[in-house]
């Protein structure tokens, strides 16, 4: 279960960084609620997958679904560049998130 945890939390941080764009600095009601209900979601469930993933595993995990999610989303939404060293840096980061999956002992 923590895993899905995890995932989850990843999920919630990509929400709240791109939300973040949206709130204009913080001066829109409803993005900035709705980004620190992200906020607040993705490290309740960062912290649940704690009880029981090591922390260097879980909080690089973590990181790097809401890094490549906000890169992603920076890319599709809002026009940001594509280019081959940009995505193979995404690449990387993937490659280091299914790399800690698949050494991780739970």
């Amino acid at each position: 279960m923590a895993w899905v945890y995890l995932l989850f939390a990843g999920f919630f941080e990509i929400g709240w960084a791109v939300g973040l764009k949206q709130t204009d600095g913080f001066t829109r009601l409803v993005p900035s609620i709705l980004t620190v209900s992200s906020m607040i979601i993705s490290l309740g469930l960062l912290s649940l997958s704690l009880k029981t993933l090591p922390l260097g595993t879980a909080y690089a995990i973590w990181t790097g679904i809401g890094t490549v999610g906000t890169a992603v989303a920076g890319i599709m939404v809002y026009g940001e560049p594509a280019g081959a060293v940009r995505l193979g840096c995404i690449t990387l980061i993937v490659a280091g998130i299914v790399g800690l999956k698949l050494v991780s002992a739970h």
